[in-house]
């Protein structure tokens, strides 16, 4: 199968198991009880639906509500170049179902003691020679109970347990995401413009559109923060991130979550030719042809322009996901085919 089910998932010190009588959880380090750890929970999707238990349940703080930030004003260019980026995870309201984006935005704002600890006992023990290594003798134990703590606590653990179709739509996805692991370059466009003028078009190599973009890169593992016991499509741009669990999205802006449902989800694939202008086309993509940096009315090159290179025009894959709830997110990709088997599979 193209995902995996593991029976236990590590969380720091906590070890949780999966068995027929349900989830259990463990510790292998003294001074750890099972109540303090991360907390489990338990997704069930079969052909009864989707359902939701937890193990371990502590206190849950309250997230406050995001400042609302003022929009800046973009600078005057000849091109309006509009953001296609929708919604940040801090405006996209959660529709996944229970509350696991909750639990995930408490751990992702939860402050690690561990690297302070270890930074002061080196520090003091440097200034108290000879004295400081029998400090740091004694607070090496210390420390190291520090980092297991941090990871417990900043771990979210999320067990599934799949069957029937879901399972076999969900190891589909798994096994078709492949496609863009394995693309050469794959990038996230963030900003698109309209070329509007006969100007425009001749000074931007007879381009019609025009757009800003970042590398991306995809794979099939989770958060930082979530520790689970299947292969999770995903992909990130810079610090945004969209994961792919059997029964939701999981959006992350830097170190906020959200979620939305496959329910909500519309994914678009296609092919599109592309200006390749920032260095050596990728070896997995297809030359459809070749445009020049200036170009004349007729689409040849324009001879008053000594420094006109020749631009290679490509083919190239455009993975469009978005929700009703405004997330946006434009992959492109230089294996062209790949856009639309994987905008097939993320169809449930």
């Amino acid at each position: 199968m193209g995902f995996y089910l593991r029976r236990s998932v590590k969380a720091g010190p906590f070890r949780f198991n999966l068995s027929k009588s349900g989830l259990g959880v463990s510790s292998g380090f003294p001074g750890f009880r099972v109540g303090t750890g991360p907390r489990g929970n338990y997704v069930t999707i079969g052909r009864n639906g989707v359902y939701y238990r937890a193990t371990s349940p502590g206190s849950t703080a309250r997230i406050s509500p995001p400042p609302t930030m003022p929009s800046l004003a973009d600078e005057p260019s000849e091109i309006v170049m509009e953001d296609v980026t929708g919604v940040s995870s801090m405006a996209l309201m959660p529709t996944g179902g229970g509350d696991v984006v909750e639990q995930l935005n408490v751990a992702a704002t939860r402050i690690s003691l561990g690297w302070p600890a270890t930074i002061a006992a080196f520090v003091i023990g440097l200034l108290i020679m000879p004295f400081g290594l029998i400090l740091w003798a004694l607070a090496a134990p210390l420390c190291w109970w520090l980092f297991l703590r941090d990871q417990a606590r900043r771990t979210v653990v999320l067990f599934y347990d799949v069957s029937d179709a879901p399972a076999a739509w969900f190891d589909h996805l798994v096994t078709n995401w492949n496609w863009l692991i394995q693309s050469q370059m794959t990038w996230r466009i963030l900003q698109s413009g309209k070329v509007q003028t006969t100007y425009q078009h001749k000074t931007n190599a007879g381009a019609y559109n025009l757009v800003n973009r970042v590398l991306a890169s995809a794979g099939t593992t989770g958060p930082r923060h979530l520790s689970t016991n299947v292969a999770v499509p995903s992909i990130a741009a810079g610090k945004t991130s969209l994961y792919f669990l059997p029964d939701r999205i999981l959006v992350r802006d830097d170190k906020h979550y959200s979620d939305i449902s496959y329910e909500n989800l519309v994914a678009r694939g296609s092919k599109n030719q592309f200006i390749e202008t920032t260095g050596p086309p990728p070896h997995d993509s297809v030359q459809v042809g070749q445009t020049w940096k200036y170009v004349n009315v007729k689409g040849g090159p324009d001879r008053r322009y000594s420094n006109n290179p020749v631009l290679p025009v490509m083919l190239y894959g455009t993975i469009e996901i978005t929700s009703p709830q405004g997330l946006t997110w434009l992959i492109q990709t230089s294996r062209a085919e790949s856009a639309e088997a994987i905008s097939r599979a993320l169809v449930r």
